[in-house]
């Protein structure tokens, strides 16, 4: 089974670019060791296409050639975050109908392909610092809800899990920024990402 991760740093952590297997030291890298653990006879092939910084602009322009070309079995998509930090990080505008339009044409190409298409929510924990890009982030979520009800095989919640478990034991466990997981939190994401491609083994 080909998989390919496709979105920003979340997804890159680190990896190698110039290693085409490199798969950074995230959920991607967390997610591949529990799936080869779980299902021993099953051979996979994982590609982390994550780039940090990326919007949903900078996915469907690669798109074609990170994800299409790749013919793969399942398609891991999560991004959202930089579109709106961009605002405040360095002026960019945030135009929600141009998002719309891009991450559409990210899981349309996707779901074309053939690929079983898993859209991971983007998570924003409310750090002080990050509070006021929820005015743009919460927007962002319902129209990328809506694209995941029309093209998603299946879908992950994690702004609403995050949100719930971070109440329990305090937002530093999961982000130290409040946008990029820790590792406690990057095996969450593995396992919850790990439930959905399960659907399709």
């Amino acid at each position: 089974m080909k998989i390919v991760f496709f979105g920003d740093s979340i997804t890159d952590c680190g990896r190698d670019r110039s290693d085409n297997a490199s798969l950074g030291n995230g959920y991607v890298g967390i997610l591949h060791e529990k799936l080869k653990n779980l299902y021993e006879d099953v051979k996979f092939e994982f590609l982390n296409r994550g780039i940090g910084g990326d919007r949903a602009c900078d996915l469907a322009a690669r798109v074609d050639k990170d994800v299409v070309a790749e013919k793969p079995d399942v398609a891991v998509v999560l991004v959202g975050i930089n579109d709106v930090w961009r605002k405040y990080d360095s002026g960019a505008e945030f135009d929600l109908g141009a998002f719309a339009a891009a991450y559409e044409e990210v899981l349309k190409k996707i779901k074309d392909c053939g690929a079983k298409l898993i859209v991971v929510e983007p998570f924003l924990f409310d750090v002080p610092d990050k509070k006021r890009l929820r005015r743009e982030f919460d927007p962002m979520l319902g129209v990328i809800r809506a694209h995941a009800e029309k093209y998603a095989d299946a879908f992950v919640p994690l702004d609403e899990m995050f949100a719930g478990v971070s109440q329990c034991v305090g937002i530093a466990a999961y982000s130290a920024d409040g946008v990029h997981p820790t590792h406690r939190a990057a095996r969450l994401i593995a396992d919850n990402v790990i439930k959905k491609i399960r659907l399709f083994l």
